[in-house]
């Protein structure tokens, strides 16, 4: 803004007093033009307070609201999990396994066999005149002993799928496939000369002797006695001279 010089007053004045000595009052814009030079057109006022200046490209300083100069944020790394597996999977979606049957929650017990359910141990006879007894339940196992008398009695004493562990009366063996075996009872004499009698009594007459090694096959037990018969003859003999019976087992 410019203001009027004393110069400039003189004339004006002067030409106040010609027009009659009177005054004129000039309205306020009239005094303003006339002691007011408006000022050169420039750019528009900014604002006291400027607005933050986005970032840029390139590395430059980041400043706040007031302009001071703000730290960069920290990269973020890329989770290692997340690259290696780019799609979770939600476990929602994921099917829960059958729940636990309260059968599998039970524990098997001991007595009975794992495939057949049946009794262990318990007696069998050889079907055939032959029969091989591996370390293990397969035929990828080696053989470890040969059975070679048909109807010898034997002991199963475990199971596992289509194989049963077997031993004689020696305690020899191993594991022999089911098919190799028959559910026909059969007892070995394990004395020197085991006597058969008409009746379970010692005091009824003898109908045969059977020296050791001797096989018969098992007809019925009572817990002391059994009856068998060997190559056709039949007779009452003690238990305890037998392999192939437990103790007071009872059969029918």
């Amino acid at each position: 803004m410019t203001r009027a010089r004393p110069w400039m007053m003189a004339p004006l004045l002067g030409l106040l007093a010609g027009l009659g000595g009177g005054l004129v009052a000039l309205p306020v814009a009239a005094q303003e033009e006339a002691t007011v030079t408006e000022a050169p057109a420039g750019p528009p006022a900014l604002s006291p307070r400027p607005r933050p200046r986005p970032p840029e490209i390139g590395g430059d300083v980041l400043t706040d609201e007031a302009g001071l100069p703000v730290a960069a944020p920290a990269p973020v790394e890329p989770d290692a999990g997340a690259a290696a597996n780019p799609d979770p999977v939600d476990p929602a979606s994921v099917a829960a396994p059958p729940e636990e049957t309260a059968a599998a929650r039970i524990p098997r017990d001991p007595t009975k066999g794992a495939v057949t359910n049946l009794p262990i141990p318990r007696y069998v006879s050889l079907k055939g005149g032959e029969g091989n007894a591996r370390r293990g339940p397969g035929l990828t196992h080696r053989i470890d002993w040969v059975f070679t008398t048909a109807g010898m009695p034997l002991r199963i004493t475990a199971e596992h799928e289509n194989w049963r562990r077997v031993e004689d009366a020696e305690g020899m063996g191993g594991w022999v496939h089911y098919s190799l075996l028959s559910g026909v009872r059969s007892v070995l004499v394990t004395v020197d000369m085991a006597e058969f009698y008409t009746r379970p009594d010692a005091k009824s007459g003898v109908q045969f002797q059977a020296e050791t090694g001797v096989i018969g096959r098992l007809l019925e037990c009572e817990p002391d006695w059994c009856r068998v018969n060997v190559q056709g003859e039949k007779g009452w003999v003690l238990k305890t001279s037998l392999w192939g019976v437990d103790p007071g087992e009872v059969v029918q």
